[in-house]
């Protein structure tokens, strides 16, 4: 793992993509980890943006966040805490709710500025959102408008439980609703009871290949304890790369 000086100047094409889930406790975390390490597999600088984090706790007189520690971790650039998360808040609650207790004002145009200066340290940037695909960040914006903002690339991490077909599909319409190309999905097997697992993806795969033309970029097991290094082994980074740089034409 490296930590880049702020003026390391990387190639203009840099590569980056908008993680989001289906609700919040799925694994986007955990997936955004997992496709870091992938990155890094395939011989690519890969770092991390966590934009907005709610629940943050003191470390030796530095405020951290278990989500952009976690995605530090799998990442081998790291870059300055105030460009990965530019808003690091105390409260463990949705964000404007975090946010309006803290008297903090979010302003989108400084989480771009923040992102299109880490495209100069890396050769690939995963930005994790916060929550679902709609979750408020103010009065008249939500993490929806941060990804149009952004202008990236979707990966949608759908949490494999009951109920999950339909916020599957949801957030997927919505995404594409605003816009946004949905490079790919992955299942991320959250609940190991649950039932008919298989069927449950089969058909999300099918709606979303057909609506979205969305691929499945890999099935992730249950792991206890979680190991973002044997997830990216289930993931077809070498499809999500393609996919990106296609999008960069």
């Amino acid at each position: 793992m490296t930590s880049l000086p702020v003026n390391h100047q990387m190639p203009s094409q840099a590569m980056s993509l908008f993680v989001t889930g289906t609700d919040t406790e799925i694994g986007k975390t955990f997936v955004s980890s997992a496709l870091l390490r992938g990155f890094a597999r395939e011989g690519l600088r890969a770092a991390a943006m966590k934009p907005i984090a709610a629940g943050a706790f003191e470390l030796n007189g530095e405020l951290h966040n278990e989500d952009a520690d976690q995605l530090d971790a799998a990442s081998n650039v790291l870059l300055p805490p105030e460009m990965r998360t530019p808003y690091l808040l105390k409260e463990p609650a949705a964000p404007h709710i975090a946010a309006a207790l803290e008297n903090v004002a979010f302003d989108i145009d400084r989480i771009v500025a923040c992102h299109r200066q880490a495209l100069t340290h890396a050769d690939v940037v995963v930005v994790e959102g916060v929550g679902g695909f709609r979750v408020p960040l103010t009065a008249t914006q939500d993490t929806a408008d941060l990804a149009v903002a952004l202008n990236l690339p979707v990966v949608l991490v759908v949490g494999m439980r009951l109920g999950c077909i339909n916020h599957a599909l949801l957030t997927a319409d919505s995404i594409a609703a605003r816009g946004l190309t949905l490079a790919g999905w992955v299942a991320n097997r959250i609940d190991p009871d649950m039932t008919f697992p298989d069927e449950n993806i089969a058909s999300i795969r099918e709606h979303l290949a057909r609506e979205h033309h969305a691929p499945l970029l890999g099935i992730v097991p249950h792991m206890s304890p979680a190991s973002p290094e044997l997830a990216a082994e289930r993931l077809d980074i070498e499809q999500l790369l393609q996919t990106l740089r296609h999008s960069q034409r």
